[in-house]
Protein backbone atom coordinates (compact mmCIF):
# COMPACT_ATOMS: atom_id res chain seq x y z
CA UNK A 1 0.00 0.00 0.00
CA UNK A 2 1.59 3.27 -1.13
CA UNK A 3 1.94 6.23 1.16
CA UNK A 4 4.14 7.33 4.06
CA UNK A 5 5.42 4.94 6.72
CA UNK A 6 3.58 5.75 9.95
CA UNK A 7 4.88 5.14 13.47
CA UNK A 8 2.25 5.15 16.21
CA UNK A 9 3.16 6.49 19.65
CA UNK A 10 1.04 5.59 22.69
CA UNK A 11 2.08 7.23 25.97
CA UNK A 12 1.16 5.27 29.10
CA UNK A 13 1.60 5.91 32.79
CA UNK A 14 -0.53 3.61 34.98
CA UNK A 15 -1.23 -0.11 35.32
CA UNK A 16 -4.84 0.80 36.07
CA UNK A 17 -5.29 1.10 32.30
CA UNK A 18 -3.69 -2.24 31.47
CA UNK A 19 -6.63 -3.63 29.48
CA UNK A 20 -7.11 -0.30 27.72
CA UNK A 21 -3.44 -0.24 26.69
CA UNK A 22 -3.68 -3.74 25.23
CA UNK A 23 -6.85 -2.76 23.36
CA UNK A 24 -5.17 0.36 21.96
CA UNK A 25 -2.24 -1.68 20.65
CA UNK A 26 -4.59 -4.29 19.17
CA UNK A 27 -6.51 -1.58 17.31
CA UNK A 28 -3.26 -0.35 15.75
CA UNK A 29 -2.32 -3.88 14.73
CA UNK A 30 -5.71 -4.27 13.03
CA UNK A 31 -5.32 -1.23 10.76
CA UNK A 32 -6.18 -1.55 7.08
CA UNK A 33 -3.15 0.69 6.42
CA UNK A 34 -0.49 -1.08 8.49
CA UNK A 35 1.59 0.93 10.90
CA UNK A 36 5.35 0.64 10.57
CA UNK A 37 5.62 0.19 14.34
CA UNK A 38 3.94 0.95 17.65
CA UNK A 39 5.91 2.63 20.41
CA UNK A 40 4.68 2.41 24.00
CA UNK A 41 6.33 5.18 26.02
CA UNK A 42 6.08 4.56 29.77
CA UNK A 43 6.05 7.66 31.97
CA UNK A 44 8.35 6.96 34.95
CA UNK A 45 6.62 3.76 36.11
CA UNK A 46 9.14 0.91 36.43
CA UNK A 47 6.52 -1.73 37.22
CA UNK A 48 4.49 -0.88 34.12
CA UNK A 49 7.63 -0.67 31.98
CA UNK A 50 8.69 -4.15 33.08
CA UNK A 51 5.23 -5.63 32.58
CA UNK A 52 4.80 -4.21 29.09
CA UNK A 53 8.32 -5.25 28.10
CA UNK A 54 7.45 -8.84 29.01
CA UNK A 55 4.05 -8.62 27.30
CA UNK A 56 5.57 -7.58 23.96
CA UNK A 57 8.89 -9.35 24.24
CA UNK A 58 8.02 -11.98 21.65
CA UNK A 59 6.80 -10.45 18.39
CA UNK A 60 3.63 -11.92 16.88
CA UNK A 61 4.06 -13.27 13.38
CA UNK A 62 2.67 -10.82 10.84
CA UNK A 63 1.82 -8.26 13.53
CA UNK A 64 3.11 -4.70 13.75
CA UNK A 65 6.24 -4.46 15.88
CA UNK A 66 5.69 -3.08 19.38
CA UNK A 67 8.57 -1.37 21.12
CA UNK A 68 8.42 -0.45 24.81
CA UNK A 69 10.59 2.37 26.10
CA UNK A 70 10.86 4.69 29.08
CA UNK A 71 10.13 8.40 28.92
CA UNK A 72 13.59 9.95 28.59
CA UNK A 73 12.47 13.40 29.74
CA UNK A 74 10.66 14.92 32.70
CA UNK A 75 7.40 13.37 33.88
CA UNK A 76 4.43 14.19 31.68
CA UNK A 77 2.73 13.59 28.36
CA UNK A 78 4.74 16.11 26.32
CA UNK A 79 8.11 14.60 27.21
CA UNK A 80 6.72 11.12 26.58
CA UNK A 81 5.63 12.12 23.09
CA UNK A 82 9.02 13.68 22.43
CA UNK A 83 10.67 10.42 23.49
CA UNK A 84 8.48 8.50 21.06
CA UNK A 85 9.20 10.90 18.21
CA UNK A 86 12.95 10.64 18.72
CA UNK A 87 12.89 6.82 18.82
CA UNK A 88 10.51 6.33 15.87
CA UNK A 89 11.40 5.46 12.28
CA UNK A 90 8.33 6.60 10.36
CA UNK A 91 7.98 9.50 7.96
CA UNK A 92 4.79 10.33 9.87
CA UNK A 93 4.24 9.96 13.62
CA UNK A 94 0.69 9.37 14.86
CA UNK A 95 -0.46 9.67 18.47
CA UNK A 96 -3.16 7.58 20.11
CA UNK A 97 -4.39 7.91 23.70
CA UNK A 98 -3.76 4.90 25.94
CA UNK A 99 -7.48 4.60 26.74
CA UNK A 100 -8.71 4.75 23.15
CA UNK A 101 -9.17 2.36 20.24
CA UNK A 102 -8.84 3.34 16.59
CA UNK A 103 -11.23 2.33 13.84
CA UNK A 104 -9.78 0.13 11.11
CA UNK A 105 -9.31 2.96 8.57
CA UNK A 106 -7.79 5.44 11.05
CA UNK A 107 -4.26 5.40 9.57
CA UNK A 108 -5.58 5.09 6.03
CA UNK A 109 -7.24 8.51 6.30
CA UNK A 110 -4.18 10.01 7.96
CA UNK A 111 -1.95 8.72 5.18
CA UNK A 112 -4.22 10.13 2.47
CA UNK A 113 -3.86 13.62 3.90
CA UNK A 114 -0.10 13.61 3.34
CA UNK A 115 -0.43 13.25 -0.43
CA UNK A 116 -0.14 17.04 -0.42
CA UNK A 117 3.49 17.85 0.52
CA UNK A 118 2.38 21.06 2.26
CA UNK A 119 0.44 19.08 4.86
CA UNK A 120 2.36 18.92 8.13
CA UNK A 121 -0.33 17.51 10.44
CA UNK A 122 -3.57 15.54 10.16
CA UNK A 123 -5.97 14.98 13.05
CA UNK A 124 -9.17 12.99 13.36
CA UNK A 125 -12.47 12.65 15.22
CA UNK A 126 -12.62 11.30 18.78
CA UNK A 127 -15.89 9.81 20.02
CA UNK A 128 -16.59 9.30 23.76
CA UNK A 129 -17.31 5.92 25.35
CA UNK A 130 -19.11 6.88 28.55
CA UNK A 131 -18.50 4.64 31.57
CA UNK A 132 -22.19 4.86 32.47
CA UNK A 133 -23.19 3.74 28.97
CA UNK A 134 -24.55 7.08 27.80
CA UNK A 135 -23.85 10.80 27.86
CA UNK A 136 -24.94 12.47 31.12
CA UNK A 137 -28.07 14.55 30.44
CA UNK A 138 -26.40 17.74 31.68
CA UNK A 139 -23.13 17.34 29.71
CA UNK A 140 -23.08 19.66 26.64
CA UNK A 141 -21.54 18.37 23.41
CA UNK A 142 -19.90 21.78 23.03
CA UNK A 143 -17.63 20.80 25.94
CA UNK A 144 -16.65 17.29 24.87
CA UNK A 145 -13.05 18.56 24.76
CA UNK A 146 -13.24 18.36 28.56
CA UNK A 147 -13.09 14.56 28.23
CA UNK A 148 -10.61 14.57 25.34
CA UNK A 149 -13.15 14.21 22.53
CA UNK A 150 -14.27 16.09 19.44
CA UNK A 151 -16.76 18.79 20.41
CA UNK A 152 -19.71 20.43 18.71
CA UNK A 153 -18.49 23.45 16.77
CA UNK A 154 -15.52 21.87 15.02
CA UNK A 155 -15.86 21.84 11.22
CA UNK A 156 -16.87 18.56 9.57
CA UNK A 157 -15.17 16.69 6.73
CA UNK A 158 -11.52 17.17 5.81
CA UNK A 159 -10.79 20.78 6.59
CA UNK A 160 -7.91 23.09 7.36
CA UNK A 161 -7.55 24.06 11.04
CA UNK A 162 -5.31 26.09 13.35
CA UNK A 163 -4.42 23.03 15.43
CA UNK A 164 -5.11 19.33 15.70
CA UNK A 165 -6.15 17.64 18.97
CA UNK A 166 -3.34 15.65 20.56
CA UNK A 167 -5.00 12.34 21.45
CA UNK A 168 -5.90 11.63 17.82
CA UNK A 169 -3.31 13.32 15.64
CA UNK A 170 -0.36 12.81 13.34
CA UNK A 171 2.56 14.94 12.21
CA UNK A 172 5.03 14.73 9.38
CA UNK A 173 8.46 14.10 10.91
CA UNK A 174 9.88 17.23 9.35
CA UNK A 175 7.37 19.28 11.35
CA UNK A 176 9.49 18.64 14.43
CA UNK A 177 12.64 19.62 12.55
CA UNK A 178 11.08 23.00 11.85
CA UNK A 179 9.33 23.64 15.17
CA UNK A 180 10.94 21.42 17.80
CA UNK A 181 8.99 19.04 20.00
CA UNK A 182 6.03 19.31 22.36
CA UNK A 183 6.52 21.90 25.10
CA UNK A 184 7.00 20.51 28.60
CA UNK A 185 5.25 22.35 31.41
CA UNK A 186 1.90 22.68 29.61
CA UNK A 187 0.41 19.24 29.04
CA UNK A 188 -0.83 16.47 31.29
CA UNK A 189 1.18 14.85 34.08
CA UNK A 190 -0.58 11.65 35.09
CA UNK A 191 -3.61 12.30 37.29
CA UNK A 192 -2.55 15.78 38.43
CA UNK A 193 -4.35 18.98 37.46
CA UNK A 194 -5.52 18.23 33.89
CA UNK A 195 -3.68 20.89 31.93
CA UNK A 196 -3.60 20.85 28.15
CA UNK A 197 -3.01 22.95 25.00
CA UNK A 198 0.43 21.48 24.25
CA UNK A 199 -0.69 20.51 20.75
CA UNK A 200 -2.18 23.98 20.20
CA UNK A 201 1.11 25.63 21.13
CA UNK A 202 3.08 23.24 18.89
CA UNK A 203 0.79 23.82 15.90
CA UNK A 204 1.01 27.61 16.23
CA UNK A 205 4.79 27.38 16.56
CA UNK A 206 4.89 25.15 13.48
CA UNK A 207 2.88 27.50 11.27
CA UNK A 208 5.06 30.38 12.39
CA UNK A 209 8.17 28.45 11.39
CA UNK A 210 6.54 27.29 8.15
CA UNK A 211 3.84 29.79 7.06
CA UNK A 212 3.00 27.56 4.09
CA UNK A 213 2.24 24.55 6.33
CA UNK A 214 -1.23 23.03 6.09
CA UNK A 215 -2.85 21.40 9.13
CA UNK A 216 -5.95 19.28 8.61
CA UNK A 217 -8.67 17.48 10.49
CA UNK A 218 -10.29 14.55 8.69
CA UNK A 219 -13.33 13.41 10.66
CA UNK A 220 -13.23 10.00 8.98
CA UNK A 221 -10.12 9.16 11.03
CA UNK A 222 -12.07 8.00 14.07
CA UNK A 223 -11.02 6.75 17.48
CA UNK A 224 -13.21 5.85 20.46
CA UNK A 225 -12.04 7.24 23.78
CA UNK A 226 -13.04 5.89 27.20
CA UNK A 227 -14.48 8.38 29.67
CA UNK A 228 -14.11 7.00 33.22
CA UNK A 229 -16.89 7.48 35.73
CA UNK A 230 -15.31 10.35 37.73
CA UNK A 231 -15.04 12.42 34.55
CA UNK A 232 -18.80 12.27 34.05
CA UNK A 233 -19.32 14.47 37.11
CA UNK A 234 -19.53 18.25 37.28
CA UNK A 235 -16.60 18.44 39.68
CA UNK A 236 -14.22 17.17 36.98
CA UNK A 237 -15.91 19.39 34.38
CA UNK A 238 -15.22 22.45 36.53
CA UNK A 239 -11.62 21.41 37.26
CA UNK A 240 -10.85 20.72 33.61
CA UNK A 241 -12.33 23.96 32.30
CA UNK A 242 -10.37 25.93 34.90
CA UNK A 243 -7.18 24.10 33.90
CA UNK A 244 -7.86 24.88 30.25
CA UNK A 245 -7.98 28.56 31.12
CA UNK A 246 -4.62 28.28 32.88
CA UNK A 247 -3.10 26.56 29.86
CA UNK A 248 -4.58 29.01 27.34
CA UNK A 249 -3.09 31.91 29.29
CA UNK A 250 0.36 30.36 29.09
CA UNK A 251 0.02 29.74 25.35
CA UNK A 252 -1.34 33.25 24.69
CA UNK A 253 1.53 34.73 26.69
CA UNK A 254 3.98 32.91 24.43
CA UNK A 255 2.44 33.18 20.96
CA UNK A 256 0.24 36.25 21.45
CA UNK A 257 -3.49 36.47 22.10
CA UNK A 258 -4.30 36.92 18.39
CA UNK A 259 -3.09 33.41 17.54
CA UNK A 260 -3.47 31.85 20.96
CA UNK A 261 -7.18 32.70 21.17
CA UNK A 262 -8.09 32.88 17.46
CA UNK A 263 -10.31 29.78 17.39
CA UNK A 264 -11.60 30.35 20.92
CA UNK A 265 -13.18 33.70 19.98
CA UNK A 266 -15.44 32.08 17.40
CA UNK A 267 -16.19 29.26 19.82
CA UNK A 268 -17.25 31.59 22.65
CA UNK A 269 -19.16 34.11 20.52
CA UNK A 270 -20.99 31.71 18.18
CA UNK A 271 -20.85 28.05 19.22
CA UNK A 272 -21.51 28.46 22.95
CA UNK A 273 -24.41 30.95 22.70
CA UNK A 274 -26.09 28.58 20.25
CA UNK A 275 -25.57 25.76 22.75
CA UNK A 276 -27.17 27.78 25.55
CA UNK A 277 -30.12 28.54 23.30
CA UNK A 278 -30.59 24.86 22.48
CA UNK A 279 -30.44 23.95 26.15
CA UNK A 280 -33.04 26.54 27.09
CA UNK A 281 -35.27 25.43 24.21
CA UNK A 282 -35.03 21.83 25.38
CA UNK A 283 -35.88 22.94 28.92
CA UNK A 284 -39.00 24.72 27.65
CA UNK A 285 -39.97 21.55 25.77
CA UNK A 286 -39.43 19.52 28.98
CA UNK A 287 -36.61 17.51 27.41
CA UNK A 288 -34.16 15.92 29.87
CA UNK A 289 -31.07 17.93 30.79
CA UNK A 290 -31.82 21.07 28.79
CA UNK A 291 -31.43 23.50 31.68
CA UNK A 292 -28.44 21.58 32.98
CA UNK A 293 -26.63 21.81 29.64
CA UNK A 294 -27.29 25.53 29.37
CA UNK A 295 -26.07 26.03 32.92
CA UNK A 296 -22.97 23.88 32.36
CA UNK A 297 -22.00 25.96 29.31
CA UNK A 298 -22.28 29.18 31.31
CA UNK A 299 -20.36 27.66 34.22
CA UNK A 300 -17.69 26.33 31.87
CA UNK A 301 -17.16 29.76 30.34
CA UNK A 302 -16.78 31.42 33.74
CA UNK A 303 -14.41 28.81 35.18
CA UNK A 304 -12.25 28.84 32.04
CA UNK A 305 -12.19 32.64 32.15
CA UNK A 306 -11.19 32.49 35.81
CA UNK A 307 -8.36 30.10 34.99
CA UNK A 308 -7.25 32.38 32.18
CA UNK A 309 -7.07 35.40 34.50
CA UNK A 310 -5.12 33.47 37.14
CA UNK A 311 -2.84 31.99 34.49
CA UNK A 312 -2.19 35.40 32.94
CA UNK A 313 -1.17 36.84 36.31
CA UNK A 314 1.13 33.89 36.97
CA UNK A 315 2.70 34.19 33.52
CA UNK A 316 3.36 37.91 33.95
CA UNK A 317 5.00 37.26 37.30
CA UNK A 318 7.14 34.49 35.83
CA UNK A 319 5.49 31.81 37.95
CA UNK A 320 4.33 29.73 35.00
CA UNK A 321 6.80 28.65 32.35
CA UNK A 322 7.38 25.92 29.83
CA UNK A 323 10.25 24.85 27.64
CA UNK A 324 10.61 23.55 24.09
CA UNK A 325 13.30 21.00 23.30
CA UNK A 326 14.61 19.88 19.95
CA UNK A 327 14.01 16.27 18.90
CA UNK A 328 17.10 14.10 18.73
CA UNK A 329 16.90 10.91 16.68
CA UNK A 330 17.40 7.56 18.31
CA UNK A 331 21.03 6.34 18.42
CA UNK A 332 22.15 5.05 15.04
CA UNK A 333 19.24 6.60 13.21
CA UNK A 334 19.67 9.45 10.77
CA UNK A 335 16.60 11.67 10.51
CA UNK A 336 14.68 9.18 12.61
CA UNK A 337 14.48 6.56 9.83
CA UNK A 338 15.85 3.07 9.46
Amino acid sequence: MSGPDISVVICVYTEDRWEDILAAVSSVRAQAYPALETLLVVDHNEALLDRLTKEYKEPEEGATEVRVLANAGPRGLSAGRNTGIAASYGEVIAFLDDDAVAERDWLKHFAAGYADPRVMAVGGRTEPIWASGRRPDWFPEEFDWVVGCTYRGLPRGRVRVRNVLGGNASFRRTAFDFAGGFATGIGRDGDRLPLGCEETELCIRLTRARPDAVLLIDDRAVIHHRVPGPREHFRYFRTRTYAEGLSKALVARSVGADKGLESERRYTTRVLPAGVARGLRDALLARPGGAGRAGAIVAGVFTAAGGYVVGSVRARRGGATYSVAGIDSAPGIEGGRR
